[in-house]
């Protein structure tokens, strides 16, 4: 199928941009209308473009790293001069000549939206959804504001999980190869040793040895069989109806799916806030926020959140039902709904779950290292064992 880029107006009168797939413009304009969007621009999307050189999608770190610095710039200069700066002082080529390319879009009078469009999928559809509408409101320093938040906060939270999972996944490594290192090079020497003695070995020496041995002569193979289940169960995995299943099985662990569910739920309110205060309709917010929420079971809910609302029901209502979403979530948006103040609200809620997530890892993490210490200590105390068994029992029968 095809890829239309398009610039529409939806039921208020604001602008949406996106891509839509259709065999043709006919189809595509009729999917537009079926989301009760008025096409106002399409056009085929350029393939190339997203396979050229410079145009791979930008990483999370500089996607964040851009949208602070033009948020910045743009507060003390026109958007174009704001462009050309931050185009100058980028020192990594790929980026300054996708920089280079949007600044040349501005310049030839089109939109910022519509210049970050043009080049494939290097700008997050969301992210070129809320300039839009920025755009259309007059509020773009606002909404580059807010998206620069937001872009630094899902970096931050990335950050901060990936810093403290270092230590324990750096321990387990320790803890794998003392121990492989031990099975397969030390305990074959002493059992030669022992071998020599002609007494009978304890039983946990034999099984120490038996073990030893399995790990020496077929330990390639195991390995090559957990790398290749691993690949496999991941290609299992990517496939909708497994995946979803998988992920469903997740939410419902004791624990672990509280906190799965609480940052998929706190992803989704802040994308949530952002588009709403940005004055991008509930339903395309639902729609774009979606991709964003990594737990396809709580993505589907999302997309049937988008459908109740498109129906003209509410969100908060819509959450209650769907029954997967946080309470602190579903209160939070019906507060929001009731006040008029919805994207203060999410972002509260956003917040709350965030921390919630935050002290609930570390917690959980300040237990997992020395959980691991604790297994290595004693696998290791065990090997350590099985070796002074047998010299212990040489000692009783030479004294005896």
């Amino acid at each position: 199928m095809a890829r239309f880029e398009y610039l529409a107006l939806d039921a208020e009168g604001l602008s949406a941009t996106g891509v839509v797939r259709a065999q043709d413009e006919a189809e595509a304009r009729a999917r537009l209308v079926r989301r009760r969007l008025t096409p106002v621009k399409l056009a085929a999307a350029n393939d190339d473009d997203r396979a050229a050189p410079g145009r791979r999608k930008l990483d999370p770190a500089t996607l964040a790293l851009v949208m602070r610095q033009l948020s910045t710039l743009i507060k003390v200069s026109p958007l174009e001069e704001a462009l050309a700066t931050l185009t100058a002082q980028e020192e990594n080529p790929r980026i300054r000549t996708l920089l280079a390319a949007v600044h040349a879009g501005v310049r030839e009078g089109g939109r910022l939206s519509e210049a970050m469009a043009r080049q494939g999928d290097a700008f997050p559809l969301l992210v070129r959804a809320m300039i839009a509408a920025g755009e259309s409101t007059g509020a773009l320093p606002r909404i580059l504001d807010r998206l620069a938040d937001l872009t630094e906060r899902e970096q931050a939270s990335r950050s901060r999980l990936t810093a403290a999972l270092v230590y324990p996944a750096a321990l387990t490594l320790v803890a794998l190869s003392v121990t492989t290192a031990l099975m397969i090079f030390v305990v074959p020497k002493i059992v030669d040793q022992f071998d020599t003695l002609g007494q009978a070995l304890p039983p946990l020496t034999r099984i120490v040895i038996g073990l030893s041995r399995i790990l020496a002569a077929w330990g390639w193979l195991a390995a090559l069989v957990v790398v290749a289940a691993g690949f496999g169960a991941l290609r299992l995995l990517a496939r909708p109806g497994p995946g979803l299943a998988f992920d469903s099985w997740l939410l419902s662990l004791p624990g672990a799916g509280r906190l799965i569910r609480a940052h998929n739920a706190a992803r989704l309110a802040r994308t949530l806030a952002a588009m709403s205060a940005s004055g991008a309709p509930m339903l395309e917010g639902l729609r774009l926020a979606a991709p964003t929420v990594r737990n396809r079971a709580l993505r589907a809910a999302t997309l049937e959140l988008a459908g109740a609302v498109c129906e003209g029901g509410s969100l908060s209502a819509a959450m209650r039902k769907a029954g997967v979403f946080p309470p602190v979530l579903v209160h939070m948006t019906a507060s929001g709904e009731a006040s008029g103040e919805l994207p203060a609200l999410l972002d509260a809620a956003a917040d709350y779950l965030e921390r919630d997530v935050a002290t609930t890892s570390q917690a959980a993490l300040s237990l997992l290292e020395p959980a691991i210490i604790i297994v290595m200590g004693v696998v290791v105390g065990t090997i350590v064992l099985s070796i002074l068994l047998p010299i212990l029992q040489l000692d009783t029968l030479t004294l005896r």
